[in-house]
């Protein structure tokens, strides 16, 4: 009953919205992924099911019990990690079956749960400072508030109208100047002829069940790059976007659920759940609700909508996909501008972390990939390593 009494118009709109961007900014990636192991159509269907039941899961359940919003999402950089690895595979003609593939998915969960079972990796981040964390999801979210504004190079107009449909509203009524701007948006391409119709089409998601295959080539190629970028690319901002709210979760156990969730779904196509970054800086920001205690409903929302979106599958995801990405585009950035301010001002507080946070930070921004790891990854270990140089130099001044 406490949860009917949380519950307000704004976080619902910000579930709506953090929903809306996780399943649009990156749902082509997760069918390129499943089409370069050979999926056929009912088995992307089944794809969207286990990813979007999974999400749910761990999404709505943790954050009913904790209080606070719990954000789950699939791997961006997993997907982009498997449609390369099986396109270049099949290039190559060995390519990897959906068994082989469903393998690899089921060692990286095991891997990921073994991590949080273990406390490893919560014992990492713990050792990170705040300024350093900060940095990190600033330089992450920074990258979608500079596309909000980079849309305008396609569609002024509508850029334009949201830019000031938002300003207005974070003057007049600052918990609903988002869904607010999300509405003028969508009357806006409405108006002209710009939702793309053709890519509904109405089905309920039914699950296919595919064996595992294993094999030392699927292990080495696709489950351990599918781990390490999840780990270093996802749950690490994950981490920072929890911490900078001023949430204190139990990081080891979500871990340990997000991987064991994964490897009950992974025969279905559920490759690979983590903590989310860009959303859960939507929900846990004060544009879902004034009070902390109560953004959870927002987490709450959004995971039933993605719980929606596993039942139809391919008929949701392809009513999202009828919005423009320049609308995608600018509402993320303009929902991310109070996160990225917030993050920034946490990392430039301390004048001693200033500039390893700074590295951190531009590190980040540029979305560098060295051996197929992300830009969050580097930047933490810039940032570190200049803390440590800093360090260092101070004792041998002593």
């Amino acid at each position: 009953m406490r949860m009917f009494r949380d519950w307000s118009p704004s976080t619902v709109a910000a579930g709506f919205v953090a929903m809306l961007v996780g399943m649009t900014s990156s749902i082509a990636l997760v069918f390129q992924a499943a089409q370069a192991f050979g999926a056929s159509q009912a088995e992307l269907s089944s794809w969207m099911w286990a990813i979007g039941i999974g999400i749910a899961v761990c999404s709505v359940g943790p954050s009913l019990w904790l209080r606070q919003p719990v954000m789950i999402a699939w791997s961006t950089p997993g997907a982009a990690v498997l449609a390369v690895a099986g396109g270049a595979a099949a290039a190559a003609g060995h390519g990897y079956d959906m068994a082989h593939a469903v393998g690899a998915f089921m060692v990286s969960a095991a891997l990921i749960l073994l991590c949080g079972v273990t406390g490893w990796f919560e014992r990492l981040m713990n050792r990170i400072p705040m300024a350093i964390a900060s940095a990190l999801l600033a330089g992450v979210l920074a990258r979608f508030g500079m596309q909000a504004f980079t849309a305008a190079q396609t569609q002024l107009g509508l850029v334009l109208a949201m830019l000031l449909s938002y300003l207005v509203g974070r003057q007049l009524w600052p918990r609903y100047a988002v869904p607010v701007t999300l509405l003028v948006a969508i009357a806006w391409v409405a108006g002209r002829g710009q939702l793309q119709w053709s890519a509904v089409h109405l089905a309920l998601a039914r699950p296919v069940f595919t064996w595992p295959a294993f094999s030392v080539s699927a292990t080495l190629s696709l489950a351990l790059p599918l781990f390490v970028v999840t780990m270093a690319s996802q749950n690490l901002p994950g981490v920072a976007a929890i911490r900078t709210a001023g949430y204190t979760m139990p990081i080891s156990p979500l871990i340990s659920l997000t991987g064991l969730v994964t490897l009950v779904l992974a025969p279905f196509g559920g490759y690979a759940l983590n903590l989310s970054a860009i959303t859960a800086a939507i929900c846990m920001g004060e544009q879902a609700h004034p009070d902390p205690g109560k953004r959870y409903t927002a987490a709450v929302a959004c995971g039933l909508m993605y719980a929606v979106i596993g039942l139809f599958g391919a008929a949701v995801s392809g009513l999202l996909l009828a919005f423009p990405t320049e609308l995608v585009a600018a509402i993320a950035g303009l929902a991310l501008l109070g996160s990225i301010g917030g993050g920034l001002a946490a990392a430039m507080a301390q004048e001693d972390h200033r500039e390893a946070a700074t590295i951190t930070f531009l590190v980040t921004l540029s979305g560098v990939t060295v051996a197929g790891i992300g830009s969050a990854f580097w930047g933490v270990l810039a940032g570190a390593l200049a803390l440590g140089v800093q360090h260092l130099s101070k004792r041998l001044k002593r």
